[in-house]
């Protein structure tokens, strides 16, 4: 039983290192692909911040998500609502002001269940919750 349990144990931590890894580098190389957008905001202390996020769809409003446990991001544009987007390629046009608004929980489960999350990449992330706030353009 002790053999198990160190087992377990092994695993979970070398999950937990796993996690931590990915989301590290994810945080310091912010990949940017076709669906990435830059959005640059207010932090609490007043100067302004960047990070590149994923841009989702549902009914035609555009939404972000907090799709990883590091969310300090997201914590801040609820406080700071006014954002800039910036979006490369196809979608340049979109680029501008907005507000970004939180949402109901009948919203969220119907953007949840829009854009799902490849198990893989719940996996690599580990399983945190998502939030979404949806842009609305100023």
């Amino acid at each position: 039983m002790k053999l198990a349990l160190k087992i377990v144990v092994g695993l979970v931590v070398v999950y937990a290192l796993l996690v931590t890894a990915f989301e590290t580098w994810l945080g310091y190389s912010q990949p940017r692909g076709e669906d990435n957008l830059l959005i640059t905001y207010t932090g609490n202390d007043g100067a302004e911040q960047q990070r590149v996020l994923s841009l989702f769809q549902s009914q035609g409003e555009l939404y972000l998500a907090a799709n990883h446990w590091p969310r300090g991001w997201f914590t801040t544009v609820k406080q700071n609502p006014d954002v800039h987007i910036e979006f490369s390629g196809d979608r340049a046009g979109l680029t501008g002001d907005y507000l970004a608004v939180t949402i109901g929980d009948d919203d969220h489960d119907r953007v949840l269940q829009d854009n799902p999350l490849p198990l893989f990449a719940r996996v690599l992330m580990g399983f945190p919750p998502r939030e979404f706030v949806r842009l609305e353009q100023q």
